[in-house]
């Protein structure tokens, strides 16, 4: 075995460089034929003088059981000789057998018998690697089309490759994306699936990978909507839309979305960008788009929804948040039907005129339709009795802490140098009431002074509910649209689907790495953000598969049960003096193979690689 160096000419500038190849001489027909066993490219960075030593170090790994003590050699000869064996096994030819296996055991032909007389002594596994989330990964990458769409779209195969790193890496193992280019090159088998070499890359065509993405990002949302449409059979008839924000770890002065906000992680004191997402009824996201940090929810819609070719007539549903009168009228100007949350307004709720029906998790609900005088708009009137209880509690804990305030200042008019006028003393009860989060407004505080009008000798208050409020209908909330036809459950469980869009958000945070965003360049930040939003698509792919199949698991769960999986490498030593190699995923356990059922996929990823050195 040695490294052999050929001058190679550029075609087109005709410009030479170097490639270098790890061959072997074999005698052939009588003839010395020199068969290249790895393609080491042109960025071969070993010295010429090393060469020898890479080689027997290969020869050594290769024969691990005939070495009593590794070869001494620097840190990097070694891990390029480490890397080069396991591509030698990795690349070595797949079996028949493993070719035609499938998901079902059952329906596998049996494989042809081989038999090889080994030391059992001399077994050895190394380099085991993850495969299960990647695996499935791929399938919903080739399913989605995605992976035929950047062919089309004219991307090369090495970023093709670092952007399918990126996006099952998003899927395996949530984090930035040099963090995804260690796991590529050190725990992941992904690169043995696609047959690419992740060792050789660098950490910037991950990040160039997002660049690309991002050129190209409405015509891959476009596309792999229709696409997801088409395989499930979606009615394009309901779109929900909502807005989060993740933080930025540091500052970013170089990123013009990066504001200070109120952040829905309680992470005030770091910078924020807020990402939107169009979603339709089955939890796919239509659109995607990011915003600066401290952006008005209110002002996002038409720009969203403008251009989303969405059928006439599509309901769209969104929280109170958005959903201002402004919207409203923007929505029906434009044709499309809304469910929303009313903002403001008193409640009410005549029992008289309720039906009661129950919620997922068994909880009874009443509901009460009310038309609006010009007959355009259906208020729906929504009583939870948990709820209630909520909001009963927390009422009667901020009222004890107005008391208690009020109760303070009475019982320091009673101290000689405590402050008594009557001034200072509504300033000191205003704030109280800044406090109260609205338990205030059901007291009315009267301050009694002396003759004089100056100082204040006692505070009386007296708690009078308002009618209309938390106070005189707790666990009452308020629907509203121009759907007029729909019964008052229909209505209901049609907006509960906005609370799916908060478990988007919480699986795109939590599950997929989301947060925190190390960018600091505004580009890169909205890669970051696109590539979770496009592993998403992916895991909602499949959970709506395994749905279908019985299988509820989270992708948490799902996630946990797939890194089972390995592909290891298991060598003997054979009674005729060589080593046998055997590349090969560990045996898919009773809840992978339910998974790897449901998709239809092969429960042997990689299947199985033999090579006797």
């Amino acid at each position: 075995m040695f490294i052999r160096q050929t001058r190679t000419n550029n075609k087109a500038t005709g410009e030479g460089y170097f490639t270098y190849r790890l061959v072997r001489g074999e005698r052939i027909a009588g003839k010395v034929r020199q068969i290249t066993l790895l393609n080491l490219g042109r960025n071969f960075a070993i010295k010429q003088e090393d060469w020898p030593v890479l080689c027997r170090r290969i020869e050594q790994l290769l024969h691990p059981q005939e070495a009593l003590l590794p070869l001494p050699c620097s840190g990097h000869i070694e891990s390029a000789a480490q890397r080069y064996a396991g591509q030698l096994i990795v690349r070595a030819p797949i079996s028949d057998s493993a070719a035609v296996a499938s998901s079902d055991p059952a329906a596998q032909p049996r494989p042809a018998v081989t038999f090889a007389e080994v030391d059992i002594d001399s077994l050895q596994v190394m380099q085991p690697r993850s495969v299960g989330v990647e695996h499935v990964g791929l399938h919903a990458l080739a399913e989605l089309g995605i992976i035929d769409q950047l062919g089309e779209l004219g991307v090369n195969g090495v970023v093709r490759a670092s952007i399918i790193g990126n996006l099952i890496g998003r899927m395996g193992h949530p984090g930035s994306e040099r963090a995804t280019w260690s796991w590529l090159q050190k725990q992941s088998a992904l690169g043995e699936l696609i047959d690419v070499d992740y060792l050789s890359m660098s950490h910037m065509s991950l990040y160039r990978a997002s660049d690309v993405l991002m050129k190209h990002r409405e015509v891959i949302e476009a596309r792999l909507f229709g696409t997801v449409r088409t395989l499930f059979g979606l009615e394009e008839t309901i779109t929900l839309y909502d807005l989060t924000n993740t933080y930025f770890e540091g500052e970013v002065p170089s990123n013009g979305k990066a504001k200070r906000a109120r952040s829905k992680e309680k992470r005030s004191d770091c910078p924020l960008v807020t990402l939107g997402l169009v979603l339709d009824g089955s939890g796919f996201v239509r659109r995607s788009q990011t915003f600066e940090g401290n952006v008005s929810e209110a002002g996002t819609l038409a720009g969203m929804l403008t251009g989303l070719d969405a059928p006439a007539g599509a309901l769209v549903i969104m929280d109170a948040g958005i959903a201002t009168e402004a919207n409203v009228a923007w929505l029906v100007e434009h044709g499309y039907r809304y469910l929303v949350v009313r903002r403001g307004g008193t409640r009410q709720f005549d029992e008289t005129q309720a039906v009661t029906i129950e919620t997922a998790d068994e909880q009874p609900l009443r509901l009460q339709k009310a038309l609006s005088e010009d007959g355009k708009e259906l208020q729906l009137f929504c009583h939870s009795p948990s709820r209630q209880l909520k909001e009963e509690a927390m009422l009667e804990s901020f009222s004890q802490r107005f008391e208690a305030g009020l109760q303070q200042i009475l019982d320091g008019l009673a101290k000689p140098r405590a402050e008594k006028r009557p001034d200072k003393l509504r300033e000191r009860i205003g704030r109280l009431k800044q406090k109260s989060r609205g338990a205030s407004q059901h007291y009315t505080v009267d301050l009694v002074t002396d003759e004089s009008g100056k100082r204040v000798t006692a505070i009386t208050w007296q708690k009078v509910p308002r009618e209309g409020s938390q106070a005189t209908h707790p666990g009452v909330y308020c629907l509203r649209t121009n759907e007029l036809d729909w019964d008052e459950e229909r209505l209901w469980r049609t907006y509960t689907l906005l609370t799916d869009l908060e478990s988007v958000f919480r699986s795109l945070k939590s599950e997929l790495g989301l947060r925190p965003v190390f960018h600091h360049k505004e580009e890169r930040a909205d890669g970051h953000l696109f590539i979770t939003v496009l592993a998403y698509q992916c895991v909602q792919f499949l959970r709506l598969k395994l749905k279908a199949a019985g299988i509820h698991d989270s992708w948490a769960t799902l996630r946990e049960t797939l890194s089972v999986q390995r592909r290891v490498t298991t060598t003997f030593r054979q009674r005729d003096g060589r080593t046998l190699h055997v590349r090969k995923a560990t045996a898919a356990e009773p809840e992978l193979m339910s998974i790897y059922r449901a998709l239809g996929v092969n429960s042997d990823p990689g299947g199985t690689r033999k090579l006797t050195s």
